[in-house]
């Protein structure tokens, strides 16, 4: 088996979305992106083991359809974005499956796993190597110093603690 050269993959920003979505009032489920984000991937073969993938997203870039919810996650209740302004992703391993690191909210830094599905790679119209992956996971909010929360009167909780990612991002080769 040939190993391929070395190679550096940035994101494709406009083929590409990071979502989260997380239960309210443990009845309906609200849905969000992080609309501003960076990604990129070194690796030395061509099916992407043991790839290194980075990532940072922009707090302020933050949308829920709801200007008010917006806000209200970018305070210090949630991300605090004028403390931390930045979501960042560091992997440590990748088995073709799951995707290991380090993620990084506020100031609090914890190992996730990730599921990971490599879609392939395919050249475009314009001569462009490109790979793509759909990547999903949860975490505790909690975990991460987001811990805002309140009660309704019926005695549910208003935001879950579970935080669930869809994202799905397309790199192109350098």
């Amino acid at each position: 088996m040939e190993t391929a050269k070395k190679a550096k993959w940035n994101v494709d920003a406009s083929h590409s979305e990071v979502g989260f979505k997380v239960k309210h009032m443990m009845i309906s489920t609200v849905k969000g992106a992080f609309e501003k984000f960076d990604a990129s991937v070194e690796t030395e073969s061509d099916d992407f083991k043991n790839a290194k993938f980075s990532f940072t997203a922009k707090v302020d870039s933050i949308n829920t359809k709801n200007e008010d919810r917006d806000t209200h996650l970018k305070s210090e209740d949630f991300f605090n974005a004028d403390e931390y302004p930045e979501v960042t992703f560091k992997s440590t391993a990748f088995d073709g499956n799951k995707i290991v690191g380090d993620l990084t909210i506020k100031d609090v830094t914890k190992e996730v796993t990730l599921n990971t599905d490599f879609n392939g790679v395919a050249v475009d119209p314009y001569g462009q190597t490109k790979a793509g992956f759909e990547i999903s996971g949860k975490i505790n909010r909690k975990d991460f110093g987001l811990t805002w929360n309140a009660v309704t009167e019926a005695g549910s909780i208003v935001v879950s603690d579970t935080i669930q990612f869809e994202i799905n991002l397309q790199f192109i080769k350098q």
